[in-house]
């Protein structure tokens, strides 16, 4: 009986140069694979279309090379489990078929869009672009579609489960945004809101995060209405992160006075540029303070000169070039001379400024060293009473379940747990 000498395919000429090239062609597709999932998320994550998850910027000229951990770990993990359980790179070869050609046709529909809308070219141009390209790509995907059943449809099976995640957390994270904008508080009613609640003034400083850079948060005012007290110095922080690589230290902190002077509550948004790290607790709480106390020295310059530039202003009702009328320096009944006490009245103004400044600054560190308390909203988002079962669906279950898996607040921003205080509230939207 006559056997069938069995080939060694190791043994052909061939082999190993078409195993090392198609191994080094693996990598280069894996790695613009990833990169481009990487800068696709971080762009969906900085529009509020994905969960909060670490973004690590590897370059420091180039905004568009990020790494993310999280997403790194979980691709690796689908592609171990997507090989072991196609065993074959057949079906593997056909979602990658699949998903190639149709990224062409996508590519080809928006660059027609960009086309006709920004470049604003000859129709004649755009349509005849327009038909060749699309035209040969759609004989391609009609081809390879017939291998839908065959592995074809892992690329949509991944599609719609990333789209939809990222349409929940859309919404869920729009709803909530308009909720706190609909139940602000105006910041000229602070004062009624203190007086409202009877709120006492304890020592310490207060620093309450809140992603609204305008008016007050709706935490705040759960914070007053079940524990009526508040530091005596306190602040409304927001967390900017700008699309440039570094933000001066000097230009980090914009301050804004909320209320009267004496209530001592500020408005700060702390910028950082994608290179930046948040700095930790004390190196933060330090400079933090070294800043305030610059804001506070230049609102009373400001409040010194005012009233020397209302003086030179023009009066309402005077056109320009027409001289300012003023009052004659001699009395009508009397030859003697009036002379008005302006360097007194502003050495007044200029001693007690730098008294108040000196006593706004000491009150600062004295507070500082008191202790710094971290206030973070707690925020709990749930469906209305009389939501649809879908709503109810990716409210409760959905989104829930991502926003109690990912990474909090407190630990993103290295604030110690003995410094943290959450402030519990729920949504409904």
């Amino acid at each position: 009986m006559l056997q069938t000498p069995s080939t060694d395919l190791s043994q052909a000429p061939m082999f190993w140069p078409t195993f090392t090239v198609a191994i080094l062609s693996a990598i280069i597709a894996s790695q613009a694979m990833l990169s481009g999932a990487f800068a696709i998320l971080s762009k969906a994550l900085s529009l509020g279309c994905f969960p909060r998850v670490r973004v690590i910027h590897t370059s420091k000229h180039h905004q568009g090379q990020v790494y993310i951990p999280e997403v790194n770990f979980l691709m690796g993990l689908a592609s171990v489990i997507i090989t072991i359980t196609f065993r074959t790179t057949t079906e593997i070869g056909n979602a990658y078929g699949i998903c190639v050609v149709t990224v062409f046709s996508i590519t080809t529909h928006l660059m027609t869009i960009v086309m006709l809308l920004v470049w604003k070219k000859n129709i004649i141009f755009i349509l005849l672009f327009y038909v060749v390209f699309s035209s040969i790509e759609w004989i391609y995907l009609s081809s390879i579609l017939s291998k839908f059943i065959q592995g074809g449809y892992l690329p949509f099976c991944f599609a719609l489960v990333l789209m939809a995640l990222m349409v929940t957390w859309h919404y869920v994270h729009v709803m909530k945004y308009w909720y706190e904008l609909d139940h602000i508080v105006p910041i000229d009613e602070v004062t009624a809101l203190l007086e409202k609640h009877n709120v006492q003034r304890i020592p310490g400083v207060g620093i309450l995060y809140s992603e609204l850079v305008q008016g007050i948060p709706p935490v705040f005012l759960r914070l007053v209405e079940k524990i009526p007290s508040v530091h005596s110095i306190f602040l409304f922080m927001s967390i900017k992160h700008l699309p440039i690589p570094h933000v001066a230290p000097v230009e980090r902190f914009v301050f804004r006075q909320v209320g009267p002077r004496e209530h001592r509550m500020f408005r700060c948004v702390a910028r950082y540029g994608y290179s930046d790290g948040v700095e930790d607790s004390g190196q933060f709480a330090r400079f933090l303070a070294e800043r305030l106390k610059m804001f506070i020295e230049d609102e009373n310059a400001f409040a010194v000169e005012k009233p020397e530039n209302e003086d030179t202003d023009s009066p309402s009702g005077v056109s320009e070039g027409q001289t300012k009328p003023r009052k004659s320096a001699r009395s009508v009944h009397s030859e003697e001379v009036i002379e008005p006490p302006m360097n007194n009245h502003v050495g007044r103004i200029s001693s007690y400024s730098l008294q108040t400044i000196e006593e706004e600054k000491q009150l600062i560190d004295a507070e500082m060293k008191r202790g710094v308390v971290y206030l973070m909203g707690s925020a709990n988002v749930i469906a209305g009473p009389e939501s649809p079962t879908l709503k109810v669906v990716v409210v409760d279950y959905v989104y829930s379940f991502l926003r109690r898996n990912l990474a909090e607040g407190h630990k993103v921003l290295s604030i110690p747990k003995d410094q943290l205080l959450k402030v519990g509230i729920t949504y409904e939207i």
